[in-house]
């Protein structure tokens, strides 16, 4: 693991991959709009895999919440 890995993703309390998440999807909704405004088929394809790209990302997110919420975030015990 890396310095990256081990930062700390909940500066607010909310894991970074559900602000990422939720981000994509409000990306998502936007480019299958415009695909949907400028009949572009391909580009609103694209939307709604951002969109399920998001919601996934999202979850996993809110799973990682929960287990921290459980079982803490296992800071204390490390005796490094």
């Amino acid at each position: 693991m890396n310095d990256h890995d081990n930062r700390d993703d909940t500066d607010m309390g909310i894991d970074h991959d559900r602000t990422e998440g939720s981000a994509k999807q409000m990306g998502g909704e936007m480019k299958e709009g415009a695909g949907k405004l400028f009949g572009d088929q391909k580009m609103k394809d694209e939307g709604q895999a951002d969109q399920a790209e998001g919601k996934l990302q999202n979850a996993w997110g809110s799973a990682k919440d929960e287990a921290r919420e459980t079982f803490g975030d296992g800071d204390d015990s490390s005796d490094d």
